[in-house]
């Protein structure tokens, strides 16, 4: 019996608002791809805190880098000159997105709520105003009135209506629905290079490239949210960059920090200069915690070419789980890249998949009633991979033979 799980799970039901259907364990501690809970027992991580902790968890040279800084200091407001914010978008812009600006925030929907109203401030300094946004069925986007109204998921949005207007939503992939949304009227176009909350799910190469011709068409905006893809878990830092598109705008949060939350948006050319003061803030935005662990991140992430390790244990991982597809009854596919993997099931058991995998100690993440999501840190080795893989294939199987 594990009594510090019983104390926590009767103090949340009691105080804590029943937003989140948590699974029975609490984790207490944990190192690299691994994770301890309250009893002592040990699990490989393979959902990353939802791709959060790209570096592990407790990375060293982030921990360094956070209790340094808070012994320095943690807060003062953007009303002064921020030194790790500054020195962050150093590294972000030459290092990712050369020719843009960062405007920094805490969390993916914050990220994309700003980018949303750049697109709209760009068009209204123009002189001929625009508010239509073009997005996909079944992108997730955020849980702010305005995100969540861009997230193509009509049923996420009935207990909160009305939504916001001025969002359309075509068809993954369907090239043509998308070249007639996209009009004289479209502020920007607001695309995942690959569905995570959806399922993940990859966009084609030619429909980036469609997308991207429509907005030059019609001066859109070409809006990529990479809060999910981006930070090199697809194999290159930002997933737009396997289809050889170039956005507008891009937006990037979950792993940025390793685990403190921040998160930014960046625009390049003369989209960099169209939020002016009163514009847009944030009161915790961009501070020196989150800055001081996101500088150390995306420097390790970019100096030790952990995009590449994504890449190459991500194949390795994806060659596993296709085996699983003939093999395993109840498996009927596998997609993603890199280290943003999904198995799909032929029923919607994913909640039992990770319950017996949890059993087992290693972490998965049911995305869907029937898809099992991965989206582990990207220092993720080989053997780990193929062990995950292993515990995996064995809840599967027992669940097809239940």
């Amino acid at each position: 019996m594990d009594e510090k799980l019983e104390h926590l799970q009767e103090l949340d039901s009691r105080f804590v608002m029943q937003t989140y259907k948590r699974l029975p364990v609490a984790f207490v501690r944990g190192q690299g791809t691994k994770l301890w809970d309250s009893a002592g027992n040990e699990y490989l991580d393979m959902v990353g805190g939802l791709g959060v902790t790209v570096l592990g968890h407790c990375h060293p040279a982030v921990t360094d880098a956070i209790c340094a800084q808070a012994s320095r200091l943690i807060h003062t407001t953007n009303l002064y000159y921020v030194e790790p914010q500054a020195e962050l978008a150093e590294i972000l812009v030459e290092g990712t997105f050369p020719g843009s600006r960062c405007f920094f925030a805490n969390s993916g929907a914050e990220a994309n709520e700003g980018a949303l109203k750049l697109a709209r401030k760009y068009h209204f300094r123009s002189g001929s105003p625009r508010s239509k946004v073009v997005g996909l069925l079944g992108a997730f986007h955020g849980r702010t009135l305005a995100t969540l109204s861009a997230t193509g998921q009509p049923a996420k949005w009935a207990p909160f209506a009305p939504v916001v207007e001025g969002f359309e939503h075509v068809a993954v992939n369907d090239v043509e629905a998308l070249r007639q949304a996209v009009d004289g009227d479209t502020a920007a176009v607001l695309m995942e290079p690959v569905l995570g909350e959806g399922g993940v799910y990859p966009l084609d190469s030619g429909f980036l490239r469609a997308a991207r011709e429509a907005c030059d068409a019609t001066g859109a905006l070409f809006i990529a949210d990479e809060v999910q893809s981006g930070m090199g878990r697809t194999g290159t830092f930002f997933a737009l960059e396997q289809s050889g598109v170039t956005a507008d705008v891009v937006t990037i949060a979950k792993g940025l920090a390793n685990g403190v939350p921040a998160a930014a948006f960046m625009a390049r050319g003369e989209l960099s200069e169209v939020l002016e003061p009163g514009d847009h803030g944030t009161t915790f935005g961009g501070g020196f915690l989150a800055c001081a662990a996101a500088r150390t991140t995306v420097k390790t992430i970019l100096d030790e070419g952990l995009a590449g390790n994504a890449a190459a244990v991500g194949a390795t991982l994806m060659a596993r789980l296709e085996s699983m597809v003939g093999k395993v009854p109840i498996v009927t596919g596998v997609r993603g890249r890199g280290l943003m993997l999904a198995v799909q099931l032929d029923r919607d058991a994913a909640r039992d998949v990770v319950v017996k995998c949890l059993e087992q100690g290693v972490i998965f993440n049911d995305v869907s009633p029937s898809a099992v999501r991965m989206l582990p840190a990207l220092i993720l080795t080989e053997e780990e991979a193929m062990a995950a893989a292993d515990t995996l294939e064995q809840a599967l199987a027992g669940i097809a033979g239940d």
